[in-house]
Formats: C-alpha cells, structure tokens, sequence
C-alpha cells in the first residue's frame, strides 16, 4: 500500500479534550412542554469511523455532519498524528486525506484519547496490525474502563501490549509486524471489540472472522464495505459471521453522517414524560442495530411516529415525532440490550414515571461504561425519588404512575463522570417537582455539546 508521509494538522477549535478540572453543577427543573422541531449532532459511532476509514483511503474523503464532541476530537487528532490531514470547511465538514490501508506512521507521542473508549479500542485494533508502537493515554474514567476484552484477539493477531494493572490504560500497543488472520468468537456482546478485530484485518493477509451470537450495531460492517473493503456477512444457526479480506485498499468518500440516536434518545424520553409536548426530531439514525430503544417505548405505550423515512449513506434515517405519552412498566427483552446499550440510562428515567413495574437484566456491559451504570443510575434516581431496586445484571423499577419525582432538594446527584448519566439526570430533572441537581455537566461535551441549548430551543 502507498503511503503519504506527510504530516499535517487537525485544524479544529478544540484544542484540549480533557474534561475541566473545575465542575459545573446544574440544577435542571420542569421548563414545560417539548415543542416544535430540533435537529441533533451527527452519531458519534458514525463520525469516529469516518474519520478512520477517511484517514485509511488515498485521497479526498469529504464527511459532513460530523458529531464535534470531544470524543469524535480525540479520534480526529489520533489519526493526524499517525500521518493523515484533517482540515474543517464549515460547521460539521471536515476534509480528511489518508495515507492508505498500511500507511500509519509512528506517532511522536502519545494518543491521548480523552474520554472516548470507542476511540482507544478501535484505534488499538488498527495499530495492532501496522508495524508501529503506539501509546494510548485517557482521562481518569477511561483508565478505569478495561481493555482486555482487545487485548485478547489483538494478541492473538501478532500485537503485543504492555497495559496498567487489570488490563487498562496507560498502555502501549506494539504492532505486528506480520499479522495473522483468526476467527473469533465474542465472548460478549460488543460492537468495539468486533470492530477493532474487523479494523486489524484490513491490514493482515487473508481473511479474518468475527463470529457473533448476538448481533451488535453493524456502523463498521456498513462502512467498511461503502469505502470499498472485500467483507461479507452470513447468518448461521442464529449467529452472525463476519468475515474481511485483508491488505484492503480504501476508495475515498463523501460521507453525511446521520443524527445520533444515542442523543435523540434524550429528548425523545423527555418529550413523552412531560404533559403537552409535540416535538419533532430531525434526521434520526434508524439502524435496526440501534433502535431497540425506540421499540421497548413504544411497547411502554410511547407515541413515536416515523417520519419521511429515507436512506442517507447507507443508514436509515427518519423524522420522529414524539408526543407525550403515559407509559407503562415492561420486562425489557434482554436480547434487545446490544441495540440501546447506551440509552438504558434514560431507559430508567422513563421507568421511574411509568405505571408499574419495568425489569431490566442482562446488562453486566452497564459496570464496565464510563461508570458503573446500574450502580450510578440506581443512586441517582433513588436520591431523586425513584424506587429503584438494584440487581447483579439490571434494575427493577417501580414507576410513580405518571407523578414527577420528588428531586432532590437535599443534594447533587454524582454522575462520575459520565455523560450519559448528567443528560439523563438532566431529563429527570424536567420530570420532578423540585428538580434535580446534577453536580457536573462539563462532561456532556463528549458527545453532546449543545445538549443545553436544544433543550432550551425545544421548550421555548
């Protein structure tokens, strides 16, 4: 593969991905019914793998709507810094020139991913197959989060790694100098393990599978195959295999990312929990390895509504209109959790007003996220006056019939960090009497930048 050996800049506003050393707490209480039509970022799956697969074709790769959250800077910098050119046209465009399937180069120092786990795993299958070193650096919630889980296959490939003690970061990923195609089968449910086995195969002779028993979201597969790798997708008693040729060589792209379903999914909740709301939200991802969120509330008795239904750079993509609804408590389907891993925090929050009672269980993935997301979310609502039960692999949840939580005039909820936790605290907050205080927000910038603002536009 050819290689450019130039080195260019990322040239973008943010200049520091870390989060800030001072927190920002913020009290968030009933601002009245969700209103009118909002547009959210682009999906952040999306935008970090564009930015990849653009930095891995030779040529111009053009991807607009690009999610501008910390998480998407810290991919963005990373390839900049193994030799690919990333320049901004206007909001949400970005320009990206690659060095080609093979052509990383050394990075002078270390990538440092900020908060993103999507970033440091997928970038770590990519570098295990190039015959680079490089060292991944992370905030102190993403040094927490264990990274054995590539490790394994990585290794298996012909990478070594020196890693922190239990696997986590700081690590160092020294990669193969010739790697060697497996099969894999997932231990567990999880689309950065699949995708980082997949990313290591572009760079590797022959042909590498990942064999999946339940299927996770499939950005990778799609995009992989839009920007021209050799991979098929068979179904085989119930299971998904995936198999990629490797030494693949990338055809540039225009990209328009879709809006992130993972952040609609805020507003979404908030739009059925609060009395008179009618909102629209524009250009929603509807990946059917994306969605589980929106059928479970629509099993709860949520009104959401298509609308003009298309298809936007190989992914589904509709207007959703949303209107208030009472909910109704439900066993959630546990084969459904890979498709809404990201949206049980919000989940629980429409639980907590729905009437009845709403099981959740196979979610042990929740302890290994930015937090420990059933422990962290069992508190917070509990502290706002939710009925919560905590269990090894779910909650249980005994909703308040439609009534507001009480909130929590006594005291700051403790998001850890964690975006996902402050935005569905935050739709907690709309939802209670005396509403709820989230004791920082800084961290909503990972994926979610203008989660504030829209929500003030949309209950204007």
């Amino acid at each position: 593969m050819g290689a450019v050996k130039s080195r260019a800049h990322f040239y973008i506003l943010h200049e520091s991905i870390h989060l800030a050393d001072t927190p920002f707490p913020k009290t968030f209480a009933p601002l009245g019914p969700l209103t009118g039509r909002i547009r959210v970022p682009g999906d952040k799956s999306i935008s970090h793998r564009a930015l990849m697969f653009g930095a891995l074709a030779i040529g111009k790769t053009t991807v607009r709507g690009l999610l501008e959250g910390e998480d998407v800077m810290a991919t963005g910098r990373a390839m900049t810094q193994m030799g690919a050119s990333i320049s901004k046209g206007g909001e949400g465009e970005y320009r990206v020139h690659g060095v080609g399937v093979g052509g990383l180069l050394q990075p002078q120092g270390a990538l440092d991913m900020g908060n993103s786990g999507t970033s440091t795993r997928l970038l770590m299958g990519l570098v295990a197959t190039h015959a680079i070193t490089a060292t991944f650096t992370g905030d102190a919630s993403l040094s927490k989060r264990p990274m054995g889980r590539v490790i394994d296959p990585l290794s298996l490939m012909g990478a070594s790694f020196e890693a922190s003690p239990g696997g986590t970061m700081p690590l160092m990923v020294r990669g193969a100098t010739t790697a060697v195609p497996i099969e894999y089968r997932l231990p567990v449910a999880s689309a950065q393990v699949k995708s980082a086995v997949l990313l290591a195969g572009l760079d590797t002779p022959g042909i590498t599978r990942v064999i999946e028993p339940v299927a996770t979201r499939d950005h990778s597969e799609r995009m992989l195959k839009g920007f021209g790798a050799e991979l098929d997708v068979e179904e085989v008693d119930g299971e998904r295999i995936i198999s990629i040729r490797g030494e693949a060589d990338f055809t540039p792209q225009d990209i328009t990312v879709p809006g992130d379903p993972s952040s609609a999914a805020f507003f979404i909740v908030a739009a059925l929990l609060t009395e008179g709301s009618d909102l629209v939200i524009e250009n929603v991802g509807l990946n059917p390895t994306r969605a589980g969120l929106i059928e479970v509330l629509r099993q709860m008795g949520g009104s959401i509504e298509e609308l003009d239904k298309r298809e936007v750079g190989g992914e589904p993509v509709a207007d959703l209109r949303v209107r208030h609804s009472a909910l109704n408590g439900i066993e959630v389907d546990p084969p459904l959790a890979p498709s809404m891993i990201d949206e049980f925090p919000v989940l629980f929050v429409a639980a907590s007003l729905a009437s009845g009672t709403t099981t959740t269980s196979g979610l042990d993935e929740l302890r290994v996220k930015e937090s420990d997301r059933l422990a962290v979310m069992a508190a917070a609502l509990t502290a706002a006056g939710a009925r919560i039960e905590e269990r090894e692999d779910g909650l249980v949840i005994e909703g308040t019939g439609g009534d507001p939580l009480r909130g929590t005039a006594n005291g700051r909820v403790k998001t850890h960090l964690d975006h996902r936790i402050a935005m569905a605290m935050a739709v907690a907050g709309l939802a209670s009497k005396d509403g709820v205080e989230v004791d920082d927000t800084a961290p909503i910038r990972t994926s979610f930048p203008n989660f504030e603002k829209l929500l003030e536009e949309a209950t204007a």
